[in-house]
């Protein structure tokens, strides 16, 4: 299969339009070629095109800043003597002087088909600031890693944020293309923009369902993004950030396990069995210790659980990683009623609603954990309607069979 910055590369008649014109690049250090040439070094070694500036989201351009609300600062770039503005530094949203600097953006992102991931938002932004300047967007699309599968509660109007561009599921099943043409359509956007998108991208089909295993070497999108079992469970794991218990940051497999000095394994994978054992399919779950060397619980030892996804055990169907992490804070509720679990610190910008609330994009979903008499049959039919919604109001937007 190609990417979309693969065939704009490689087929001319793509590019045709781009001559005469100043481009800019919209990139990270995910954003390679098949041949793992970073996008920018290879459209600045194309004739006859003007490439004029290029932007970095959260993380850095080319760079890997770590965690929450750590900054990249605007540079020149040394050998192409090109302004690189930081969309992740003292504006999240380009300026009218950065606008000023091209006529034409190049979107090559890789996402990981999430809500919360931030290049989703950053995409919402500059789509937004092209209708008002006059400028185009061009999109070149990348798979979801993720895949095609839905699962979580529609973002709840006033909860947009950073971590929270529009009403979308927790694990949406568009690529960043799809997604691109959603936020036209649903903002009403008067914008001139295009989707170079993928040949041949198969979500359906194993073993990668939404990333071409054999095929593309996987570069992290983000510092703690190492893999695709990552990918597969971060809709769910990346509600640990709001909470107390270390998701594995400053591990080698960070946002695949849980834990914390304190948590009770053993009787946490019981209760967790007890309570919904549909919500523990097509996955291992495996008892471990591990000790982070950075963030929270660092240098202590902790015990925790590590959700395997990468073996003959995995069910890309059957598999919610949504609904199994928030299974693990219910049994916890269950077991110590009183765990200090909510972690309450300036999250995304963002300082007076939890993190847990701004990554659920409501309170709802905690009320749920800490509500004593709730039951796994209470959040599944809450959020039954919103999933189902989500996959018919996603169906016009779809680019791949």
């Amino acid at each position: 299969m190609r990417f979309g910055i693969d065939r704009l590369l490689t087929e001319p008649a793509l590019r045709k339009p781009l001559i005469g014109r100043r481009i800019a690049l919209l990139a990270h250090p995910a954003s390679v070629t098949l041949r793992l040439t970073h996008s920018l070094d290879a459209l600045a070694s194309l004739d006859g095109l003007n490439l004029a500036a290029a932007f970095g989201p959260q993380h850095g351009l080319r760079g890997d800043k770590q965690d929450n609300m750590m900054e990249s600062p605007d540079f020149k770039d040394p050998r192409l003597g090109i302004p690189v503005f930081s969309l992740y530094g003292k504006v999240r949203r380009p300026t009218a002087q950065m606008m000023d600097s091209f006529d034409v953006l190049l979107v090559d992102l890789q996402d990981v088909g999430c809500r919360i991931y931030t290049f989703i938002t950053t995409l919402r932004y500059v789509l937004e600031e092209a209708a008002r300047h006059g400028k185009s967007v061009w999109v070149q699309d990348r798979p979801n890693p993720a895949g095609r599968p839905v699962e979580g509660s529609l973002l709840r109007p006033g909860w947009e944020s950073f971590v929270g561009a529009g009403a979308l599921p927790m694990r949406h099943g568009l690529t960043l293309g799809e997604l691109a043409g959603w936020f036209v359509r649903t903002l009403r956007l008067d914008v001139d923009y295009e989707v170079v998108p993928m040949e041949d991208w198969l979500p359906a089909q194993g073993p990668g369902f939404g990333w071409p295993l054999g095929e593309r070497t996987w570069v992290n999108p983000s510092p703690n993004a190492p893999n695709l079992w990552m990918a597969r469970c971060y809709a769910g794991t990346v509600m640990l950030e709001g909470t107390t218990l270390s998701e594995g940051r400053g591990t080698t497999r960070p946002l695949e396990l849980f834990g914390a000095p304190d948590l009770p394994v053993a009787e946490l994978l019981k209760v967790m069995q007890d309570l919904a054992p549909q919500w523990l399919k097509g996955c291992r779950l495996r008892p471990c210790w591990f000790e982070p060397t950075f963030h929270k619980h660092a240098g202590r030892l902790c015990a925790g659980v590590q959700i395997h996804v990468e073996d003959g055990a995995y069910d890309h169907e059957r598999f919610k990683p949504w609904r199994l992490q928030l299974l693990a804070f219910k049994a916890l509720r269950q077991l110590r009623p009183d765990y200090d679990l909510w972690r309450d610190f300036p999250y995304e910008y963002e300082t007076g609603r939890l993190a847990f609330d701004l990554i659920n994009g409501s309170e709802h979903i905690r009320q749920w954990v800490d509500d004593r008499q709730a039951v796994a049959a209470d959040l599944d039919a809450a959020v039954s309607p919103d999933e189902a919604a989500w996959k018919a109001e996603r169906q016009p937007f779809l680019l791949y069979p």
